[in-house]
């Protein structure tokens, strides 16, 4: 849910201002209202580009400390943090930064000498001396390079050719005639080589040298200096936000009075009013207004707060809808259980993000919570449909009893469209009950109209097919919710307009709400087809790892088998897993958006507070 913000102002003598920002900075429930853009403030500019700065070098720290490069009893104990001034900060960040250019220009000649020596390998390892001392003997060495069959050995009697090397087709060979000689070869040149392959070699393996120890020095400064660095990007994002606060501050009466206006949370007022009132200070509480850009704080329960990073991802609702999260947070783990399909995955996936939370920090268990939430749908779905590890229990037989209790792949098909329809048709009640929240319940009836239209329209069509038949009686209820609905949808979908508008409008809502309808429900097969085609992949590597090993001794048999299946089930998850996410994502940013009549456009609650 949106949790609801009250809007106050806050009128200080300016020489009590500095004091009054530092007390509200310490209740930290205050979200300052943007009037003026920061990117005509210097200072903040400034600090903005800054902490980026201490960011980018902060994360490449990070990440040299998590690469593990060196054992664990080499590495020496961390210094305790120190709060470094900003010539020390500079200085730090400053070397760190001549350490990684260094560091960049050695990785490009890295590549370039590496580039040198693989063109070499082809020569073998001679030394560049001895065709010096050919050339002043009066003897030219020339290298050719040229498909094998157009090599022609008369080459050998008439220039003294000398395959070198053969790689692929590739013949590598050199001619050693007089100089100034004329060769009649039907080759390609190749480029003379400068220096000896050993040398190449030599200074390959100096600047591996010389890249190690930048590396060193930099993982050093990782271990002595990152939790400075740390209260450094702290103290420059608090100087940021408290500039931010003077930004948005006006000045009134000849800048006697200083006017702050702030966003504080519903259930935080009563304590933030208290807090102020005890201090001495005054506050307004002020009406919101349609042009206000009111901050959203989402709140949900345990579970539906970790589908928040699905939400933000696209984007934050604004305060005049519903928040998404707890609609849309049942049906994405659905969509990713259809469409990854195998009970074992979905138990793999559980256990793997088991494992790893006791070893991770606080940052990342939401999000390995939220993969063992995709495992469980995964696990069940799998179990329904009879899959595991790419192979079918339906087929065990001490479980043919209950055979035809499982779902089969041509019934996930219709399931998947029933899934997609109800999904679709859910999409459009909240898009209804909004305009009713909103506007009122004369403006949601049209909207409201065309749910009960389509959903009797398909009890009368569909419910036959799966032999359910209705009475005459329930046929005839059905025909007149559908006759009461379209008159609503075509003649009032639009409450105070003349009603021949309102019928046109009714004849192109109906254009478009049909064509919309098959489109939409028809993009949910996916999920059937992602899950099939990540079930049969399964399968094919469970066949491959059986008949390539068949003839092999059956003591030994297993390790082969274990291999192609660790491989090729290793590469079948990475492949499901992105399919499971992609699609999933793409169901509910197009077509529950749509149909949902999603805004979004929402700021996140940012309370001005000290970090």
């Amino acid at each position: 849910m949106i949790v609801k913000m009250n809007k106050y102002a806050f009128p200080v003598y300016h020489k009590e201002y500095d004091t009054f920002l530092e007390r509200l900075r310490s209740t930290g429930v205050v979200h300052v209202k943007q009037t003026k853009p920061v990117a005509d403030h210097p200072v903040i500019v400034k600090l903005t580009a800054e902490s980026k700065r201490v960011t980018t070098q902060l994360e490449y720290l990070d990440s040299l400390l998590g690469a593990g490069a060196e054992p664990e009893a080499a590495v020496a104990a961390p210094k305790p943090a120190k709060l470094l001034s900003i010539s020390e900060s500079e200085k730090l960040l400053m070397r760190i930064e001549d350490i990684r250019d260094r560091l960049g220009k050695i990785k490009a000649s890295l590549l370039s000498m590496e580039k040198e020596r693989d063109a070499m390998s082809v020569w073998g390892d001679f030394e560049y001396d001895t065709l010096e001392k050919l050339r002043g003997a009066g003897y030219a060495v020339t290298f050719f390079t040229c498909l094998e069959a157009r090599y022609d050995e008369a080459w050998e009697n008439d220039y003294n050719a000398c395959i070198i090397s053969r790689k692929q087709s590739i013949l590598h060979f050199i001619t050693i005639t007089p100089s100034g000689a004329t060769l009649s070869i039907d080759a390609d040149r190749a480029k003379l080589p400068v220096k000896d392959y050993r040398h190449v070699v030599a200074d390959i393996k100096a600047e591996q040298e010389r890249k190690e120890e930048l590396e060193a020095k930099l993982r050093d400064i990782a271990r002595n200096h990152c939790d400075s660095l740390n209260g450094l990007k702290t103290n420059i994002e608090n100087e940021a936000a408290w500039n931010n606060a003077l930004l948005q501050t006006d000045s009134r009466a000849g800048d006697k009075l200083m006017l702050l206006e702030g966003w504080i949370p519903d259930d935080r007022t009563a304590e933030m009013e208290k807090t102020l009132a005890d201090a001495g200070y005054y506050f307004l509480r002020l009406e919101i207004t349609d042009d206000d850009n009111i901050p959203i704080k989402l709140k949900n329960n345990r579970i539906t707060r970790l589908f928040e990073v699905v939400t933000k991802l696209y984007s934050l609702p604004n305060y005049n809808e519903f928040d998404p999260t707890p609609l849309f947070a049942p049906f994405f783990m659905l969509f990713f259980g259809l469409c990854l399909c195998d009970g074992g995955y979905g138990l793999l996936l559980i256990l793997v993000a088991w494992y790893f939370k006791r070893k991770v920090g606080d940052g990342v268990k939401p999000v390995l919570s939220l993969l063992q939430c995709f495992g469980t749908a995964t696990l069940i779905v799998g179990i329904v449909t009879g899959s595991f590890f790419g192979a079918s229990i339906v087929d065990i037989e001490y479980l043919s009893s209950v055979k035809k209790y499982f779902i089969s792949g041509d019934s996930l098909m219709t399931i998947s469209l029933v899934i997609g329809f109800f999904h679709v048709i859910f999409g459009k009640f909240v898009a209804a009950s909004k305009v009713q929240m909103q506007r009122g319940l004369k403006y949601s009836l049209s909207a409201f109209a065309w749910i009960f239209l389509i959903l009797a329209f398909a009890c009368i069509m569909v419910l036959p097919m799966a032999n359910v038949h209705l009475t005459e009686t329930v046929k005839y209820v059905l025909y007149g919710i559908i006759a009461l609905s379209a008159l609503v949808a075509l003649l009032y979908n639009t409450p105070g307009k003349n009603v021949f508008l309102n019928f046109g409008s009714g004849l192109w809502a109906t254009y478009n709400t049909v064509s919309g309808l098959v489109g939409d429900v028809l993009s949910y097969i996916r999920l059937y087809a992602i899950g099939l085609t990540g079930g049969l992949l399964g399968g094919v590597f469970n066949s491959i790892a059986i008949d390539m090993t068949s003839s092999i001794n059956p003591f030994v048999r297993w390790l082969p088998m274990l291999l192609i299946l660790l491989v090729g089930h290793a590469l079948n998850i990475g492949l499901s897993m992105i399919g499971s996410l992609v699609h999933p994502l793409r169901l509910i940013y197009v077509e529950y958006y749509k149909n949902s009549e999603f805004e979004g456009g929402g700021i996140d609650y940012k309370p001005f507070k000290k970090l």
